[in-house]
């Protein structure tokens, strides 16, 4: 098992508003990584995330790919078939994210990756173009 925590920004086109939509979903990510044998493990990552889905700030039904640099070099790709994000009103996003390593380092394994981003502007929510980025704190385990 490798347990890693860190930051990430995510950003949505078009913006998350109070209607359901179509959005694309783009973003990136920071990880400091502890595993079983610190030897054998990677002690950090950065990673780009790219997906789509029916998105609003109530909340987010999609489908994305995160792709891992590990400090090693090495590589990982998940896919997260069930990513579900609610919205409450205070712009505060709690993710309940779960997927599977399709390539590279860890390959077959499982993934998740609790986190709670934060928008500094709620009430964008309730303009025409929404609210476009959130970030803050995230975790990813793989077992």
């Amino acid at each position: 098992m490798i347990s890693c925590v860190g930051g990430a920004d995510v950003h949505f086109s078009p913006g998350l508003t109070l209607h359901t939509q179509h959005s694309r979903i783009t973003g990136t990510a920071t990880y400091t990584c502890t595993g079983i044998d610190p030897r054998s493990h990677p002690t950090s990552a950065r990673s780009i995330i790219k997906g789509a889905g029916e998105t609003s700030c109530l909340g987010i039904a999609s489908t994305a790919v995160e792709e891992i640099t590990w400090n090693t070099g090495e590589h990982s790709k998940v896919l997260y078939e069930r990513h579900n994000l609610v919205q409450p009103v205070s712009g505060e996003t709690v993710a309940a994210v779960d997927g599977r390593v399709v390539e590279g380092k860890y390959k077959g394994r499982t993934v998740a990756s609790p986190g709670a981003q934060l928008t500094l502007r709620p009430l964008d929510c309730a303009s025409p173009q929404g609210v476009d980025t959130i970030n803050g704190p995230t975790t990813l385990v793989i077992t």
